[in-house]
C-alpha cells in the first residue's frame, strides 16, 4: 500500500513537471531579460511567494512548485524557493501570483493562505532584471512585477482590497 501511494505521488508531480514549457521558446535567438521570482517568511512552517507563473498563456516552472519539491520530507518547516529566470525581451503577457504556502497540509487546513493572481502586459527591456514582488494580508493583498534596480511598477498591481483568503477546497 506504501509503495502504491509513493507512486502516485511520484506520477503527481511528473503530471505537473510536463504541463510546464521553458521561459525561451525553442529557437528564440532574440534579446532577453531577467526575470526573479520572491518570497516572504512568515514562519518557520509558512511563506508567502510571489512568482511567474506564465508567459502568454505558456506555464513555466515557478516557485511555489519549486517550493513543494524543496520542502518534501522536511516535516513542518518550508524551504522556499525564489526561482530566476531568462525571459525573451519582448511585449508579452505575464502571469502573476502571489500565495501563502504550508510546509505540510494539516498547516494549511488551521491557518489562513491567501492567493492574488492576475496579467500584466509590458515589454521587457534587454538585459533588465524583474522581480514579482507583493504583499498578503487580511486586509489587503497585492502581486507586481517591478525593475529590480528602479522599483518602477510595470504596467500595474494586481491587488483585492478585503481577504483573499482562499477556501478549504482551493489550498
Amino acid at each position: 500500500m506504501k509503495r502504491a501511494l509513493s507512486a502516485l505521488a511520484f506520477a503527481v508531480l511528473l503530471d505537473g513537471c510536463a504541463s510546464t514549457v521553458p521561459p525561451i521558446p525553442a529557437g528564440y535567438t532574440g534579446a532577453v531579460a531577467t526575470f526573479k521570482d520572491s518570497f516572504t517568511r512568515l514562519s518557520t512552517g509558512a511563506a508567502n511567494i510571489f512568482y511567474l507563473d506564465s508567459i502568454d498563456g505558456r506555464e513555466i516552472e515557478n516557485s511555489l512548485v519549486a517550493t513543494r519539491g524543496a520542502s518534501f520530507n522536511h516535516g513542518m518547516s518550508i524551504v522556499p524557493v525564489a526561482l530566476d529566470r531568462k525571459v525573451p525581451a519582448q511585449t508579452s503577457t505575464f502571469r502573476i501570483v502571489g500565495r501563502t504556502d504550508h510546509a505540510a497540509p494539516i498547516q494549511a487546513l488551521t491557518q489562513p493562505e491567501y492567493q492574488v493572481a492576475g496579467e500584466v502586459h509590458f515589454t521587457p527591456e534587454a538585459d533588465k532584471t524583474y522581480v514579482v514582488r507583493g504583499e498578503l494580508d487580511e486586509t489587503h493583498s497585492a502581486v507586481w512585477i517591478e525593475e529590480e534596480t528602479g522599483q518602477t511598477v510595470m504596467d500595474k498591481k494586481i491587488e483585492i482590497q478585503g481577504p483573499a483568503k482562499l477556501g478549504i477546497f482551493e489550498k
